[in-house]
């Protein structure tokens, strides 16, 4: 149904009001007044901005940043009432605006649109959320390094194909880690380059024809530059899908992390053990600790891949420049924003509390003949020719395997047996700690080199 001409602040065209089905179809103040700060902010800039080049009096200018002000308090204190007749953040805010202090407010969205207001609330929204994210990653590789320095010296298997295949220590795997996080901070901050351009000015699609100062209020903003090209700074969103793409490979990243936790908490692994309050029960078995944390870690993963094919999707066949299906850019971001905020923070306050059993990890990495290949790195230094070390070895294992017994436990005589090469000196390099010990270089996994790591780290951050 409709009634009578309509009363948006757009409608003197239109003969008649929105059908009630259009209004909750297309309002999106539901989920865009999370951005009602930077959008204060935005205008309350623009308005400054308009004062500054002579096109508000002083007088309007006070009276819209003030009145904006009081808005802004309102909103945090709950006071605010949001109207789905209104559509969105912005016109909720400039229709409260012009109720309270007239004119004035009328005057505020001279010489820009909603197409460039909804553009620069985006991007400081979203730089306020890499902000927060790159704190959240701080702690976190924080949190890796000290468990990496007090696990410098445990041993556990490393592994390919989720089999057994040499000596590592939990602190280099923990190191490892950390340098997944710390790449996806770089991209963070890399994304964060782009968002941080000013699209205000670009008006609609072609500029104003009013004597604007962008670069005044890129400074008043924080901003480091504006925008050169007023058609693409409207209708493009690939500042989000960038970040988007940033956040699903930090989920990644945490998936396979999680994957690992998962495996090495159960009773067949046995690596780590979890806190109780990370973790649940079963409503019918009383014995079980489910990992709760790293599975729903896990699943989540998803969500923000979700989102990133939705945004991608959703610009892929779009005209230059603004169209409005790029309201549905908010929900997408704004979630991948939401689901790898509380992962990540979880995830901060998971791992210092990590437990690690060492004697159970030690005998994985013995039990798995995972320093074969340091034998045969020993036959290599003897004389012997990669290839038919790796074969005498091989040959050696399989004895080993036969008597249930590791390399590391048979005897010389019989060690012999596979090559003549080999010396009463090749237990120091087949046991585990020679194994870990001989890779003393960096980026290796010997504990000197894992310490190594942690104070270059320290040193940096």
């Amino acid at each position: 149904m409709t009634s009578g001409r309509n009363s948006k602040l757009w409608g003197g065209r239109f003969s008649e009001s929105t059908s009630d089905l259009m209004e909750a179809f297309s309002e999106s103040v539901s989920f865009d007044a999370r951005l009602f700060r930077h959008d204060i902010l935005g205008s309350q800039a623009h308005a400054r901005m308009l004062q500054k080049v002579g096109v508000l009096t002083d007088a309007d200018a006070a009276a819209i940043v003030d009145g904006l002000d009081a808005i802004g308090a309102d909103i945090e204190a709950g006071r605010f009432e949001w109207k789905t007749e209104l559509e969105d953040v912005h016109m909720n805010i400039e229709s409260e605006l012009t109720r309270r202090i007239g004119e004035a407010g009328k005057r505020l969205h001279t010489g820009r649109s909603r197409n460039d207001q909804v553009a620069t609330d985006v991007r400081l929204y979203l730089r306020d959320a890499i902000d927060a994210l790159l704190a959240v990653i701080d702690a976190l590789s924080g949190a890796l390094l000290d468990l990496a320095e007090r696990e410098a010296e445990s041993v556990m298997p490393g592994f390919t194909h989720l089999q057994v295949a040499q000596p590592v220590t939990f602190g280099h795997h923990m190191l490892a880690w950390r340098e997944q996080i710390r790449r996806d901070r770089e991209r963070l901050l890399d994304v964060r380059k782009r968002v941080n351009v000013l699209p205000l000015g670009s008006a609609a699609l072609a500029g104003t024809v009013y004597p604007i100062d962008r670069h005044f209020v890129a400074a008043q903003l924080g901003f480091d530059g504006v925008t050169e090209n007023s058609l693409d700074a409207v209708s493009d969103r690939d500042f989000a899908i960038e970040f988007c793409a940033a956040a699903a490979l930090i989920m990644v990243h945490l998936s396979r992390w999680s994957e690992e936790l998962i495996l090495w908490s159960t009773p067949m692994f046995g690596f780590v053990t979890l806190p109780d309050r990370f973790c649940t029960g079963s409503s019918i078995m009383p014995q079980k600790k489910n990992p709760d944390v790293p599975e729903l870690v896990r699943g989540k993963t998803g969500r923000v891949i979700g989102d990133l094919q939705a945004l991608l999707v959703l610009m892929k066949g779009q005209p230059l420049a603004y169209n409005r299906d790029n309201q549905e850019d908010k929900e997408p971001l704004f979630d991948a924003i939401d689901t790898v905020s509380a992962c990540l923070r979880i995830y901060a306050e998971l791992v210092p509390s990590i437990g690690v059993n060492r004697t159970r990890c030690r005998e994985a990495a013995a039990a798995g003949y995972s320093t074969a290949t340091d034998l045969a790195d020993y036959l290599v230094r003897k004389g012997l020719a990669f290839r038919d070390a790796h074969h005498a070895v091989g040959a050696a294992v399989a004895h080993a395997l036969a008597q249930g017994r590791d390399l590391s436990a048979l005897s010389l005589q019989t060690l012999q047996t596979f090559s003549p090469l080999i010396e009463d000196d090749v237990y120091a390099a087949i046991t585990l700690e020679g194994s870990l010990a001989a890779r003393n270089h960096i980026g290796a996994t010997s504990p000197a080199q894992v310490r190594a790591a942690i104070a270059r780290a320290r040193g940096h951050d």
